[in-house]
């Protein structure tokens, strides 16, 4: 029904754009922090949104995603960043690519602590306020750790994939890093034939389940 399309807009909008959001910024800050510039010079080291969406990723993908009832992904436009500006590229490419998941995880735990916090006051009362926060903070726990976990598959470009390059010795770095163009190409086929949800889903669910042990959350 149309109110439930927009009720869980309005829970789901918020937390994705965040995650995205501060996922990018975490690459470009780190690159900068590293030597190189690009993102900052221009203008992406900011939390502005607006100098961050992508209209697929970011707006028409997630909404159609949840009108459809799916699992809710997005992306923002890519932070760009000059590896070759770095003063250890292979290095510092690992420090810049793990930056995004380490941000989501970050956010994640934000996310369950403000459940917590909910929980413990005897609030999350349905049709309240602060019911309406703690589907939003749970909703904001599933978001980050999705993308988190998707984003550390060791496939270019993805941030695993950087990763991966990162750590191989010469030629198999060149070799996986040759596979960049093709790479949504194979998340995409993976995710057609349903043969990342024998992968990804069981470890969110482990990585939401130790988020919550550390917080405190049963």
């Amino acid at each position: 029904m149309p109110q439930d399309f927009l009720w869980q807009l309005s829970v789901w909008a918020f937390p994705v754009l965040v995650a995205i959001v501060f996922h990018e910024v975490a690459h470009g800050w780190v690159a900068y922090r590293l030597g190189d510039p690009t993102a900052a010079i221009m203008g992406r080291l900011t939390l502005n949104p607006i100098s961050h969406i992508d209209i697929i990723g970011t707006v028409l993908l997630p909404a159609l995603l949840i009108w459809a009832g799916g699992p809710v992904f997005g992306y923002a436009k890519p932070v760009p960043v000059n590896f070759d500006n770095l003063r250890d590229p292979r290095r510092d490419m690992i420090r810049v690519a793990l930056a995004g998941p380490g941000t989501n995880i970050l956010l994640a735990l934000l996310s369950l602590i403000v459940v917590k916090v909910i929980i413990m006051s005897g609030n999350a009362v349905a049709g309240t306020v602060s019911s309406y926060l703690w589907y939003m903070a749970l909703t904001s726990v599933r978001i980050n750790v999705m993308l988190a976990v998707f984003n550390i598959m060791p496939v270019p470009p993805l941030d695993g994939g950087r990763v991966l390059v990162g750590l191989l010795p010469e030629p198999q770095a060149s070799q996986v890093d040759r596979i960049e163009p093709f790479g949504f190409i194979i998340v995409v086929a993976l995710l057609m034939v349903g043969a990342l949800d024998y992968t990804l889903v069981p470890i969110m669910d482990f990585v939401i389940w130790f988020l919550a042990v550390i917080v405190g959350v049963v």
